[in-house]
């Protein structure tokens, strides 16, 4: 001991407090960069995009908000949400009934529910209006031949209308119901409903007083990402509610970004309820759910089916997939290949011309090119994005505040409507600092921020499955933190990251509300081409461009299947 070391041995231990702050932060600056990083791309262009609805003493909420129109569209708003949410909870819940009483043979029935998620909206809503267009609507020409509606010239539907764009909305989140409800019935514990039945409660009852009951957390849930997305529904609202008048308060924030000159702060005031709401109910998910890890569960058995398999069960899923999925594509092909829109229907005089002229027009082979190519790009950096959150979300107990943001910031765009992500993005990137309008970068930023949400929950779920033994056999055996990761956990994560790379193929391809306000005459992908030959009226070639997306999608589903199993769509 010298004399310059203090006498008591706790001397030095006192002295160590003061450098942990210092190592605290050395040590995680990794992650603070990370996660600077995700919040500028996250945060900036809404903050960027709000802060002018602010500016010259909030003029844009006096625009926005002092026009009487404002109040329908607000109702418009409200009505979208809250009928397309009591659609897709009713049929949802009900196909996911139908599929556990499915017969071993018939199982592949179960696929059919989730066709709305993985074919393009943009292709669905047209495929209706070409079905369901007042004269020349091919399933309104053919009710107009029964006796009751005989005497008309036009109808008997409006497609065109609040309540068809509600029931088209209602029918495509339908999808996410049934996969939220699917999931949740295969978890609950077989021996509750055989004590029920056994007891002599009915099939009905059992459902009502035990089944639904206990499904109450997932359809809630569910009926909160259902109602985010029902609020910021822009596809059928733009296709279909334009030109009778029909607003809601994504297409009047379209409008007000499109308008000449461009009024981004009244965009802005438009689009604050729906960023505010969506933020407020991300933030209670992520405070309910908490920790991921502890709804893993082990032992007991599993949901299956107590009795005959009903075949009324598989007739009304064949008969929902038909009538919302199957009729609409039909009427696709049926105008592809036809050379122009007619609600008489002659096959002898049906051609391929119109897929032919899609492929000989450069402008659209290179949207075809475009959003292939961006789509695989932004799938590259999310998959990155998305493992290293994931593990931060699952094995970082020691820096909860920031795995906390982390959650919050990568959660966010599920409960923004990407319209408003398009409009933030197009202000944010159109300006200095940074400057990617008119650039392919643009769209791989937005593509990849979109899908922050998808690619994490998709490879948390496949790491929450592997459980933690082969990970702390590793750290037992002296590896450190990232030669586990990528020497043990990405091995044995290859089917999951197959998966989730397919999967988010799949939705990008096919993506179009924030692509039609970043996208540049010289950088356009397959849904905003269809969105300008649809606003040309060339029907014919938006039917042969939309079953073209339909056909890249459907490869992208036959990829994901191959790659991560058939049950690959439960992970969205």
């Amino acid at each position: 001991m010298t004399a310059n070391q203090p006498i008591s041995a706790a001397g030095p231990v006192r002295q160590l407090p003061k450098a942990r702050p210092v190592r605290w932060i050395v040590r995680r600056i990794p992650l603070l960069l990370f996660l600077a990083a995700l919040a500028y791309l996250v945060l900036l262009p809404l903050v960027r995009l709000q802060t002018l609805a602010f500016e010259d003493d909030f003029r844009g909420f006096r625009v926005a908000y002092s026009s009487a129109a404002m109040v329908k569209t607000i109702w418009n708003t409200v009505w979208l949400a809250l009928g397309s949410l009591a659609i897709a909870m009713f049929f949802g819940t009900l196909l996911a009934w139908w599929a556990t009483q499915l017969s071993p043979r018939m199982r592949w029935l179960r696929a059919l529910p989730v066709l709305p998620i993985v074919i393009p909206a943009v292709a669905n809503v047209s495929g209706w209006a070409f079905l369901l267009s007042p004269r020349p609507g091919y399933l309104n020409a053919l009710l107009r031949m029964l006796p009751w509606w005989s005497d008309l010239e036009s109808g008997p539907v409006e497609v065109y209308s609040l309540l068809w764009i509600v029931l088209i909305t209602g029918f495509s989140l339908t999808a996410f119901i049934y996969l939220f409800v699917s999931t949740g019935l295969q978890n609950i514990n077989a021996e509750i409903i055989e004590a029920s039945r056994v007891s002599g409660a009915s099939a009905l009852k059992t459902f009502f007083r035990i089944t639904l009951p206990l499904l109450r957390p997932v359809m809630l849930y569910g009926g909160g990402v259902a109602l985010l997305l029902g609020l910021g529904q822009f596809t059928a609202p733009l296709l279909l509610g334009t030109n009778t008048g029909v607003r809601v308060m994504t297409t009047d924030m379209y409008t007000a970004v499109t308008a000449a000159p461009t009024d981004f702060a009244t965009a802005a005031a438009v689009g604050t309820p729906l960023l505010v709401f969506g933020m407020l109910l991300v933030m209670v998910q992520r405070l309910l759910l908490g920790d991921q890890a502890r709804f893993v569960t082990h032992g007991g058995k599993a949901f299956r089916l107590a009795g005959k398999p009903s075949l009324l069960a598989a007739l009304g899923i064949i008969v929902f997939a038909v009538v919302t999925t199957g009729l609409p594509m039909v009427s696709l092909v049926i105008l592809s290949l036809s050379s122009y829109w007619s609600p008489r229907v002659s096959i002898s005089r049906m051609t391929l011309e119109n897929f032919q002229q899609i492929f000989r027009e450069s402008g659209i082979v290179s949207a075809v090119t475009n959003s292939i190519t961006i789509s695989l790009m932004a799938v590259c950096i999310s998959l990155l994005i998305g493992f290293i959150v994931a593990c931060v979300l699952l094995r970082g107990q020691r820096v909860p505040i920031l795995r906390t943001l982390l959650d919050i910031i990568v959660a966010m765009p599920l409960g923004v409507p990407a319209v408003i992500f398009g409009a933030g993005f197009l202000f944010a990137y159109s300006r200095p600092p940074i400057i990617l309008y008119g650039s392919w970068w643009v769209l791989v930023v937005v593509y990849v921020t979109l899908m922050l949400p998808f690619t994490t929950r998709m490879q948390l779920s496949g790491m929450l499955a592997l459980g933690k033994s082969y990970i702390e056999a590793s750290r037992v055996s002296g590896a450190g933190v990232i030669k586990t990761e990528l020497l043990i956990t990405l091995p044995l994560m290859r089917s999951t990251l197959g998966g989730a790379a397919a999967l988010m193929f799949v939705l990008l391809t096919h993506e179009f509300t924030a692509s039609v306000l970043v996208r540049s005459p010289h950088n356009q992908v397959m849904g905003t081409v269809l969105f300008d030959y649809w606003g040309n009226g060339s029907y014919p070639l938006v039917a042969a461009i939309a079953i073209t997306m339909t056909l890249v999608t459907a490869i992208g589903v036959l990829m994901a299947m191959l790659i991560g199993g058939r049950d690959v769509l439960n992970k969205l």
